[in-house]
């Protein structure tokens, strides 16, 4: 009996294929040039509670530069990433720029049971370098989904609880002694505390510019906001005081703390900033540069992804190499980050390419030994998934 049960398995997957991924295979999400966009950019994904995938991104509509008409698109998975819905624009700031989506799934709030994503983003009337000079202004909203993304709601402007902006804009009185200029969510998903004292509590990493700019972009600053009531009120944590700290992303360690992996916009230790706070992200007790975590000055990823023997089982992922945007590579950690056990390549260019192969990349939790890599690829001409066994 037992030969012939692995029989009809085997020709069972051979005729109908396996309900999950057999082996790691690249699907391409957004590709540049389709759907009316010059290029995609800045990926990020969240998991449903039955299981689909929802994948944002930037479309950029005229060309490749941060700033102009881009809009904040997503496509949803309802097969593990093997095939993708329709893009739909969920975000337009008219011809202005709508970017840095940090999704992000409520499982806690009473009213809506079945939960409801949150995502929030930047919008910007200049370019980021003018921003920075304090001729232009970059502010933060967020919308809501509670039909799985089908419908959102209208936008909420959250500047006035989540930034400082100096100037004042022609039609709001923003008058804040810090003098906040630039300002970015993660850019990546946003994260929602599972266990302990803040149980509920929606977390975002972001990053801003403070006062004139200053060389290498030493005026940046590693910040985050919360939220303890589902949106109705925000607030800021204290900032992480290393000098060029820039596109951040948070994750929840156990008892309480809270980790921030960040980039060293400085560029002059090529490896990732991490701040460890007590406090579910309120205040900061140590901050150290990860000599395990090399980086080319990029962005990176980091989910949690289970428990072990009482610690928080963690997953990062970034270009791991200091010249080049390139050696995309996943590392599992079973000890909250002080050291990295498992590292498995995602890609890596082939032989004298020439530009960034692979670049920002954002991660979900497939199963209990898969993870989900959204990652840029090739000089940025595609956003594409690919499911990894990373035991």
């Amino acid at each position: 009996m037992r030969y012939f049960s692995f029989l009809y398995k085997a020709v069972f997957v051979l005729l109908v294929g396996s309900p999950v991924f057999t082996k790691a295979q690249e699907v391409s999400v957004f590709r540049s040039g389709t759907d009316g966009f010059k290029s995609f950019r800045i990926p990020a994904m969240i998991k449903m509670a039955n299981g689909d995938l929802m994948a944002f991104a930037e479309g950029r509509v005229n060309g490749t530069g941060d700033f102009g008409n881009v809009k904040i698109v997503m496509r949803k998975s309802a097969d593990h990433g093997k095939t993708w819905s329709v893009i739909t624009t969920v975000v337009s700031n008219d011809t202005l720029q709508a970017g840095n989506p940090s999704p992000v799934l409520d499982l806690t709030d009473p009213d809506y049971p079945k939960g409801r994503i949150f995502l929030f983003y930047n919008t910007g009337n200049a370019p980021e370098d003018e921003v920075r000079k304090g001729e232009g202004l970059r502010e933060v909203w967020y919308k809501t989904s509670a039909d799985g993304g089908l419908s959102w709601s209208a936008p909420v402007d959250i500047t006035l609880h989540v930034h400082k902006p100096k100037q004042p804009d022609v039609n709001k009185a923003y008058h804040f002694e810090q003098d906040w200029r630039s300002y970015a969510n993660g850019p990546g998903h946003a994260i929602q505390l599972n266990s302990g004292l803040y149980e509920g509590r929606i977390y975002v990493a972001a990053n801003h510019s403070a006062g004139k700019p200053l060389p290498h972009y030493a005026d940046g600053r590693i910040h985050g906001f919360y939220t303890d009531d589902h949106g109705r009120t925000f607030k800021l944590s204290e900032d992480i005081a290393t000098p060029g700290g820039n596109e951040s992303m948070a994750v929840e360690l156990s008892g309480n703390q809270l980790m921030i992996n960040a980039r060293n916009q400085l560029g002059n230790i090529r490896q990732r900033i991490v701040s460890i706070s007590k406090d579910g992200g309120q205040s900061w007790s140590k901050t150290y540069f990860d000599q395990q975590l090399p980086d080319p000055v990029c962005q990176g990823s980091i989910l949690n992804i289970g428990r072990k023997k009482g610690k928080a089982v963690l997953a990062f992922c970034n270009a791991a190499n200091t010249t080049a945007r390139d050696n995309l590579t996943l590392r599992i950690s079973f000890d909250e980050g002080k050291t990295w056990g498992i590292s498995k390549v995602v890609a890596k260019s082939p032989e004298d390419y020439k530009g960034d192969y692979t670049a920002y990349s954002d991660l979900v939790k497939l199963s209990e030994d898969r993870v989900g890599v959204f990652f840029e690829k090739d000089n940025y001409r595609e956003i594409v998934f690919k499911s990894i066994n990373w035991k």
